[in-house]
């Protein structure tokens, strides 16, 4: 299998891991799409976005933070028709904001049904750009993984979005040592623990929900302080619109 190599390079054990979470994904036919350096989706997104709700911490959450994925949209689904507010980044960071907030109630009274303010397309054109000052304090963060352990450590598609979005969190109060860092993955792209090595400016995870079943990690890895401005690389500088006068900014 050629693989894309978009982000490869950062990481040579990281980049073998997604590749062969990817292979597998395919091979077990339990892909939903296409999967080269993606965020996934997989065959029982939707159990595991419900275990995912089963948490205490989601139960309690007013404000939830979820990546822009496909494997996520029955995480936001849940989210909105639990009556929680909805933050979602630009996927990629593309635009000059860098997150849109979804309101159940003003989705409601604008005739927005909530399967399509779920969706990409749908949270861009249905929801309220925000600036990360602007947003409220997180409850709950669910964040988009390809291979995952059960320590708690995790991998993304290789673009840094997650631990870059956590980093200016942190340095901005929206979320604290408390708040829980979640995600939904295949239990295919659960991995040994040894296999995947965690760097200082990755933020490990609380809860890992599959579709058959929901692991707490009791993750004792360090927590990152705020963003590691010297990890960013020159492509995100380049392409993330608004990076460069936030790092002026915060």
């Amino acid at each position: 299998m050629e693989h894309d190599a978009r982000w490869a390079g950062r990481n040579a054990d990281k980049d073998r891991i997604r590749a062969g979470i990817w292979e597998r994904l395919i091979r077990d036919d339990v892909n939903v799409g296409p999967v080269e350096s993606r965020i996934p989706n997989f065959v029982g997104a939707d159990m595991a976005a419900w275990r995912l709700a089963q948490t205490p911490a989601w139960k309690a959450a007013r404000v939830v933070k979820t990546n822009p994925d496909p494997p996520q949209i029955p995480v936001r689904l849940r989210a909105l028709y639990d009556g929680k507010i909805v933050y979602t980044p630009v996927p990629e960071l593309t635009k000059g904001f860098p997150f849109v907030r979804l309101d159940p109630a003003e989705l409601r009274a604008k005739g927005v049904e909530f399967e399509t303010a779920a969706t990409a397309q749908g949270f861009l054109a249905a929801g309220q750009p925000v600036q990360f000052e602007e947003m409220e304090k997180l409850d709950f963060v669910v964040v988009g993984c390809v291979a995952v352990t059960r320590a708690g450590a995790r991998t993304g598609k290789g673009g840094g979005f997650a631990d870059l979005e956590l980093g200016i969190f942190r340095e901005l109060g929206k979320v604290d040592s408390e708040t829980p860092v979640t995600t939904t993955v295949h239990s295919s792209q659960v991995v040994a623990d040894d296999r995947l090595p965690m760097l200082a400016h990755d933020s490990a995870l609380d809860w890992i929900a599959t579709e058959a079943e929901l692991i707490e990690t009791r993750a004792d890895y360090p927590e990152p302080a705020g963003v590691y401005w010297d990890a960013v690389q020159p492509d995100q500088f380049r392409n993330i619109p608004f990076l460069g006068e936030l790092r002026a900014r915060i």
